[in-house]
């Protein structure tokens, strides 16, 4: 049986104004073929205090994300060492090693790139984006952060509308939270 990769999202984080917003799209492929139109990929943890997105294996995402409420926890709200704690355990771990998923966990003041292979990563320009389209949204939202008025909520929706409207496993369907 010939094993068929998924490839599914595109999700943005953006700090503007006091606040930060983080959105993603609802597509899940499988090969060729959209599967689900609507899933949720951002959600607040946390009290409402934190946010997290995910692109990659849902089941491995989930996984990693139950990790890192945990940490929240452990930590008392500390995202930084949180982020950090989970990137080690997902590089230590032999159940972890093998999740194939990116996580992005912002607060009020800091949004944060996690990746399997270590990477605890604090984005320069108070933005990122991962998945298909990451790079999509990505340049879209520099461009609204450079020449816009636009609050970090209305950037991330937008850039993602232009990520969905050129990569094929990106669509319209958004979820977006703020906090502040």
């Amino acid at each position: 049986m010939e094993k068929v990769e998924i490839r599914s999202t595109t999700v943005i984080a953006v700090k503007k104004d006091g606040k930060v917003a983080m959105a993603g799209d609802g597509q899940v492929t499988l090969g060729n073929t959209v599967c689900k139109g609507n899933a949720r990929k951002v959600r607040k943890i946390y009290n409402g205090k934190i946010l997290t997105g995910f692109a990659g294996s849902v089941a491995d995402a989930f996984t990693l994300l139950d990790r890192f409420e945990e940490k929240i926890k452990e930590f008392n709200g500390d995202l930084t060492r949180s982020a950090v704690e989970l990137a080690k355990m997902w590089r230590t771990e032999r159940a972890l090693q093998k999740l194939e998923a990116m996580l992005l966990v912002a607060d009020k003041s800091k949004i944060l790139l996690i990746s399997g292979d270590g990477n605890v990563i604090e984005p320069e320009n108070d933005v990122i984006a991962i998945g298909s389209g990451g790079n999509y949204a990505y340049s879209a939202a520099l461009a609204y952060l450079e020449a816009s008025s636009y609050s970090a909520k209305e950037i991330a929706e937008k850039s993602l509308k232009i990520a969905g409207s050129i990569c094929i496993y990106t669509n319209d369907h958004i979820t977006a939270e703020e906090i502040e």
